[in-house]
């Protein structure tokens, strides 16, 4: 298990204003911040998602082919996930929707913060 993650960001402000809501349809909330960082992580549990302001003071990049995927806690949690995200502004990388043949269990969309990092949201078990 990892012990925590980090994605830059070039605003924090926008960055909370996307994460609370996003995060929260897959049971996370912010429970830590400062003029530097966002701290996430499970409802009670322990921050184990940083957004912030990159240490080197140079300009937050995404990594190409980096992605961050949570696990939803239904289908209807990737579809929340979704909407919060394109209504706080995110961006589309993959609607809603089943992945892979028709006997697939995968469901997942897959979407941009404000700064670029990849998020998806992933409910893998049959309905």
């Amino acid at each position: 298990m990892f012990f925590y993650l980090t994605l830059g960001a070039h605003d924090l402000a926008a960055s909370g204003t996307f994460y609370d809501p996003v995060l929260k349809t897959v049971g996370w909330e912010r429970l830590k911040s400062d003029e530097n960082e966002l701290g996430f992580g499970p409802k009670g549990g322990e921050t184990v998602l940083w957004v912030l302001k990159p240490q080197n003071k140079l300009p937050a990049t995404f990594g190409n082919g980096v992605m961050l995927a949570l696990t939803a806690p239904d289908r209807a949690g990737v579809d929340a996930f979704y909407v919060a995200a394109m209504a706080n502004g995110g961006y589309d990388e993959g609607k809603p929707g089943i992945r892979g043949d028709d006997t697939s269990t995968w469901y997942a969309c897959y979407v941009r913060d404000p700064a670029g990092n990849k998020l998806s949201a992933v409910f893998n078990k049959p309905v």
